[in-house]
């Protein structure tokens, strides 16, 4: 199911909406996309963005373990873990907001700012409640693929709640989702007006506000751009050479914008060439995610004296035939793993995984000849 906001939404009140979406608060300027191989399988891949430093850390939640929601009102939905997962959470709260679980699925949160809305907490609905924070690990605890989660959903089994969390501000964290499976299927997940809205996400791409049925609508401005090279051209009589490579993409949008990432993950993930297997779809899909890459001060936001500059923290990849988890940092360009097959999916805690380190430089200079 998909709501459209367009129409409700002219130029000039979607273009204050994207204002304060990008000046009253943090930078947030997370992308995330999927590459399909050769062989059929799918691996995926996003960058976590912020303009304010967040606590992540990596952990392995293993099969039974049990969860109790945070709602307004308290305490809200309680669930056990039918699935181990792998992943990122943050700050003290061990919940994975991005992972990868032992059936394969994988599941992210991505900033959404002025566009979420969460469902308000009554009697009737408090048993069902999450946190917006809390909403994936919920995702990859309980369910295996794409399909079981829209069924779930659209039942009605969860709702997000307007919860305040430890370290995330005054206000609760407005995200929406991003899930994929095995299969290759991929959906968005949004709380708007305070309901879950699922939109079929066919090119597996996802960034920030807008909505995501804003940003399909939004690629038919950039329908003629091509990755093909064009050679020469004609104006009147005169021919002209083709200055060098790269010319079918004129007019790719260049800047951190969520609408300018999305149009450009899209098209990176439509045409990159195919990998052979989902080992090798890992080496390139950080190699696209690199043109995502944000150094610190390229994006940043004055707030009185004190500045934010937006800067990517970490980039995550998921290869969900080989429960591989992967990750680098901002200080570490190292692609560290994590193996799910190598881990007791059944352990009595929660395993913890240091994300912190320095980048080795090697110095090769004694090895010269």
């Amino acid at each position: 199911m998909s709501v459209s906001l367009v129409p409700k939404l002219g130029r000039v009140a979607l273009a204050s909406a994207l204002l304060l979406a990008t000046t009253l608060t943090p930078s947030q300027a997370c992308t995330g996309l999927r590459l399909t191989n050769k062989d059929g399988t799918t691996v995926s891949g996003r960058t976590v963005e912020f303009g304010i430093e967040i606590e992540g850390h990596a952990a392995m939640i293993p099969r039974g373990q049990t969860f109790t929601g945070q709602t307004p009102a308290g305490d809200g939905m309680k669930y056990t873990a039918k699935h181990a997962v792998v992943g990122l959470y943050a700050y003290t709260d061990v919940k994975i907001m991005d992972g990868l679980n032992d059936a394969g699925l994988m599941a992210g949160a991505f900033y959404l700012p002025q566009f979420s809305t969460y469902t308000p907490v009554t009697a009737d609905n408090q048993a069902k409640g999450v946190s917006s924070a809390e909403f994936p690990n919920w995702i990859l605890t309980q369910f295996g693929s794409v399909d079981e989660v829209r069924k779930a959903v659209e039942a009605g089994d969860v709702v997000i709640t307007p919860t305040v969390l430890n370290g995330w501000g005054n206000e609760p964290p407005p995200f929406h989702y991003a899930v994929y499976d095995t299969t290759g299927a991929a959906i968005v997940i949004e709380a708007i007006d305070g309901k879950l809205v699922i939109h079929d996400n066919p090119l597996g791409t996802i960034t920030n506000s807008p909505t995501f049925d804003w940003h399909m609508t939004n690629l038919r401005n950039y329908i003629t751009l091509n990755p093909d090279n064009v050679q020469t051209g004609k104006i009147g009589p005169v021919e002209l050479q083709a200055f060098g490579q790269g010319n079918g993409m004129w007019g790719l949008p260049g800047d951190f914008s969520p609408p300018s990432r999305f149009v450009r993950a899209a098209l990176f993930s439509a045409n990159a060439i195919p990998s052979d297997n989902a080992e090798e779809g890992i080496t390139h899909v950080f190699h696209v995610l690199n043109n995502f890459d944000i150094p610190k001060g390229i994006g940043r936001t004055h707030d009185g004296d004190g500045l934010q500059a937006d800067y990517t923290i970490l980039t995550t990849a998921k290869d969900s035939q080989s429960l591989r988890y992967y990750y680098k940092s901002y200080e570490d360009q190292t692609i560290r793993m994590i193996d799910m097959k190598q881990l007791d999916l059944d352990a009595k805690d929660i395993q913890k995984f240091p994300i912190v380190s320095d980048q080795p430089i090697v110095d090769m200079s004694a090895k010269l000849k």
